[in-house]
């Protein structure tokens, strides 16, 4: 795939759009790809990294990503007109719609939002209703709001208070005072499991996006093992989308 943009939002965080002469293949929501990271003699793995919007208008694949090490890091360096290998589409994704007009709340923090946006594009254009809550620590956490909230209603939570409500995104007020037919999410550890907890106790079917680290994406270097009900699992195989009651107790 060539780089048609790679659009930087902090020091950290940047958004790579991928385009190809054919035309993308059928991805779901929730899916990743394993990007190969050339041009550098430390860096012997392929990156996984979730699909964050499909734009079939301009055949585009946007890949949200967050500069952790030195493979983001040259991935932030590539410039339009770069050639990049990319395996995809890999892993299993969200649930597809149950019924017409369902409410489903999307939750993501830090760049677990990156899944959300696709789903929440998906959710909506076959008659479900997206509803996004989105947590960071501040207000310099959050990115291309006005895209999410083509797709649906947008509510915030910032650690510090400077934007939306203070706290955590299961302090949300939102929580208490509206009903979801379903909940999906998307981010650090301890935030999964904490939006987790709160669906079990309101009976709220929960699906989780593991970010375990996934070395080759197809079930063979087994560095992304998760413990389930059924046993051990491949998270590139089975995931990395999973039913809360599918997993370890929470």
């Amino acid at each position: 795939m060539k780089v048609a943009a790679n659009e930087r939002f902090s020091e950290s965080l940047f958004c790579l759009k991928l385009t190809c002469e054919e035309a993308l293949p059928e991805m779901r929501p929730g899916q990743f790809v394993e990007v190969r990271v050339d041009g550098s003699e430390k860096v012997f793995l392929r990156r996984p990294i979730s699909i964050h919007f499909v734009d079939r208008q301009r055949n585009e694949l946007w890949l949200l990503i967050q500069m952790v090490g030195e493979g983001t890091r040259q991935l932030s360096q590539l410039r339009p007109g770069d050639t990049v290998n990319v395996l995809m589409p890999l892993g299993n994704g969200f649930s597809p719609v149950g019924k017409e007009g369902e409410r489903v709340l999307l939750v993501g923090g830090g760049v677990g939002i990156a899944p959300l946006l696709e789903y929440g594009k998906y959710l909506k254009e076959n008659g479900a209703q997206p509803v996004f809550l989105l947590g960071a620590k501040s207000e310099n956490g959050f990115v291309e709001l006005p895209l999410f909230e083509q797709y649906g209603p947008v509510y915030l939570t910032t650690e510090d208070g400077s934007r939306g409500e203070r706290g955590f995104v299961t302090q949300h007020s939102i929580l208490s005072r509206e009903q979801f037919d379903r909940i999906s999410v998307c981010g650090p550890g301890p935030m999964m499991k904490a939006v987790g907890r709160f669906a079990l106790k309101g009976n709220i079917p929960c699906e989780v996006s593991l970010e375990n680290r996934m070395a080759c994406g197809l079930g063979a270097c087994l560095c992304c093992v998760e413990q389930t009900v059924r046993g051990n699992v491949c998270v590139c195989q089975e995931g990395p989308v999973f039913d809360i009651n599918d997993l370890s107790p929470l």
